[in-house]
């Protein structure tokens, strides 16, 4: 995500829309990301994007900047994904999607690499949805857009060591979760 000026944001949380399209414009892309990785589904990770700065719109004028304007992003876009990932497991009686395999054709060769990139996508999603919502968090603000430790936990209000063990949990999880593919496909 781009840095966003601090007179724009001031600009911004005056009503100015104008400033807050150039918000918009650099920080969709990011919470598009981070909540298309927390929920695993394009359509609820745009209706998130639109809530998120529904959310920003409306309570910008109350950011103090104690903490940066990305980490309070970061904590408005993990809350409500989360909230979608919960409230779509309760919907489906706590029953997980499974994606069936489609058997491959001959394709041009840039076709052919979309096609890969997005089974490697359809694979990071399938990995992240074995993770509890928590842990899922903590993966995705670390490795994938690569946050500090504290910057996690303040994105998240939990506590650094928090973040830690959820982190060592996940990928605990991830390690085992390899295993077992490995193991069946043997």
């Amino acid at each position: 995500m781009q840095d966003i000026a601090h007179d724009i944001l001031i600009q911004a949380s005056k009503g100015d829309v104008d400033s807050f399209e150039l918000i918009y414009k650099a920080a969709a892309g990011f919470v598009y990301n981070v909540a298309f990785r927390v929920i695993g589904n394009r359509q609820d990770a745009e209706e998130i994007t639109q809530e998120v700065f529904l959310v920003i719109y409306h309570k910008l004028k109350y950011f103090r900047f104690q903490a940066s304007f990305k980490t309070w992003i970061y904590r408005i876009t993990m809350n409500r994904a989360i909230n979608r990932y919960k409230k779509n497991l309760r919907e489906r009686g706590g029953m997980v999607e499974y994606d069936e395999t489609v058997c491959p054709v001959i394709v041009p060769h840039e076709i052919e690499n979309k096609i890969n990139q997005e089974q490697c996508e359809d694979t990071v999603i399938s990995l992240l949805k074995s993770l509890n919502p928590d842990q899922k968090a903590c993966i995705v603000l670390r490795n994938i857009e690569g946050l500090s430790y504290q910057e996690i936990a303040e994105a998240l209000k939990i506590n650094i060591n928090t973040v830690r063990s959820r982190l060592k949990r996940a990928r605990e999880s991830l390690i085992a979760l390899g295993k077992e593919v490995v193991k069946n496909e043997l």
